[in-house]
Formats: structure tokens, C-alpha cells, sequence
């Protein structure tokens, strides 16, 4: 089902920006030179990692093919997750169209360049079980992208209702309002579910936290425990 949403997503959302027409951007490239790349560089660093995020929480593959998961990892972070969260980052800052929804895609770039960093670094230095948890929110905060089309609409849609109430007839704070709720909601809301579930699993199995060479002659000596972390 995952792997149907993102296959679904990329085919809607991706193919415009691949004819490399800057016209498709919403800044001029007269006025925004550097924004076109910069926007290239962001879509098609979300396009590798939400590819690559599929196989890195496919569990046979995690626990048949561990070599294939760690080098789709390393994919997923170098040539996904860092080029497109500093894509982001930099349209983010430059962003004339709302300083709400700018806020939003900026602290959501810090955050998932940050959890993706430590997780990747956490994974070098042995620790699976930690980096397994750290990595479900880079994942997390990687398809939230796909709630923010979902819930746009609906968004959308209820506080055009209130254009001649709530906004007094003025459509452009309507949709302020509208972009701003729909950069917000989705991501912290997918944010705070991944971290009551993770408390909720820790809370329900405690396991100490082993050393680097204990995980590494746990996931040797018992498969199971691989199935686990």
C-alpha cells in the first residue's frame, strides 16, 4: 500500500518538473535565478528519497538482503534526504508567498535533515535499534508530503466557505490562511502519531539498550531480534 501511495504521488506531482521548464516555478527566473536549480535540486532529492524510504521499512528486505538495505540507506540520505532538505531550506528563506507556510517548510527541513543526520550517523557507530527509531521519523516526515496533498483539499475547501465571514471577503488572507494550515497540519500531526507510537512500543516491550557489538551478535545469533529492530 505504501509503495502503491508514493508510485501514485510521484506519478502526479514529479513528471512537470522533469520537462526542466523554469516555467513551472512560481518565482520569475529573470528575478530568481538560483531559484529554479535550487527548486530541481529539492524535487529531485524528495523523488530519490521517497523512492529509496520504501525499501528502507520493506521488512523482508531488511531482514533478507541487510547489504541492500544499508546501500538504499546511504542513498536515501546522501542523494535524497540532504540534497532536498537544503533545497528546501534555501527556497524556504526566499519564499515571498507567506511567511506562515515559510516558517512551516523551514522548520520542517531542519527537522528532517536533523533526524535522518543522527540516525545515519547512529547506524555507522552500530546502534540499530536506535537508528531504527530515528529513521521511522525521517520517514515519517518524508511521506508527509503526501498527507499535505491530502488534506489541502479538504482544507481548502472548508475556509473558502468562510471567505465572506471568517475573512471579511478578502481572498487573499483566505488563502494565507489555507497555505498555512495545509504546510502546518500535515507534518506535525504525522510527526506527533510516529512519536506516540514509538513511546507506546517502548513503553510495551523495554529492552536494555545494548552496545554496538551486542546488537551486531544479537542480529548474527538471533533473527528474530532483526525482525524486531
Amino acid at each position: 500500500m505504501l509503495a502503491a501511495a508514493v508510485v501514485v504521488f510521484l506519478s502526479l506531482f514529479i513528471p512537470r518538473y522533469l520537462s526542466f521548464d523554469p516555467s513551472v516555478g512560481r518565482l520569475s527566473p529573470a528575478e530568481h535565478p538560483l531559484y529554479f536549480p535550487v527548486l530541481m535540486t529539492h524535487v529531485l532529492g524528495a523523488t530519490v528519497a521517497m523512492s529509496t524510504c520504501v525499501l528502507q521499512v520493506w521488512p523482508w528486505l531488511r531482514r533478507r538482503h541487510r547489504r541492500v538495505h544499508r546501500y538504499a540507506g546511504r542513498i536515501y540520505v546522501l542523494a535524497g534526504v540532504w540534497p532536498a532538505a537544503a533545497g528546501a531550506l534555501v527556497i524556504s528563506v526566499i519564499w515571498p508567498f507567506g511567511p506562515v507556510s515559510a516558517l512551516s517548510d523551514i522548520v520542517l527541513a531542519l527537522l528532517w535533515f536533523s533526524v535522518t543526520t543522527y540516525g545515519f550517523v547512529l547506524a555507522r557507530q552500530g546502534w540499530y535499534a536506535d537508528h531504527r527509531r530515528w529513521m521511522l521519523r525521517s520517514f515519517t516526515l518524508t511521506i508527509s508530503i503526501i498527507f499535505n496533498r491530502i488534506l489541502g483539499l479538504p482544507i481548502g475547501m472548508y475556509l473558502a466557505s468562510q471567505l465572506d465571514t471568517t475573512f471579511m471577503g478578502n481572498k487573499h488572507f483566505m488563502e494565507q490562511a489555507a497555505s498555512a494550515a495545509a504546510t502546518w497540519l500535515p507534518w506535525t500531526v504525522a510527526f506527533i502519531t510516529v512519536e506516540w507510537w514509538l513511546d507506546r512500543e517502548q513503553r510495551r516491550r523495554p529492552e536494555p539498550r545494548l552496545s554496538p557489538a551486542d546488537e551486531e551478535l544479537s542480529a548474527d545469533q538471533a533473527p528474530a531480534i532483526v525482525q524486531e529492530t
